[in-house]
């Protein structure tokens, strides 16, 4: 099965590292990062898109972050 994430998190390093960690795991990256700008915190905010296949079949209650 595939599986989607879509990874959140202000502009600062903590989101490349957010992005790196999946990476390790064998998350692949799918399409171009966004950006958007925040105005309640007033930061930048990134998100960038994942993938995995992995075996089994899909449930709701997966931890995706845990895959």
């Amino acid at each position: 099965m595939k599986l989607y994430r879509l990874l959140t998190d202000d502009d600062t390093s903590a989101f490349c590292h957010k992005v790196s960690l999946a990476l390790s795991k064998g998350w692949e990256l799918h399409g171009d990062p966004s950006y958007a700008y925040d105005a309640g915190k007033g930061v930048m905010r990134c998100a960038q898109a994942v993938t995995k296949v992995v075996p089994g079949d899909y449930h709701p209650d997966l931890k995706l972050g845990e895959q």
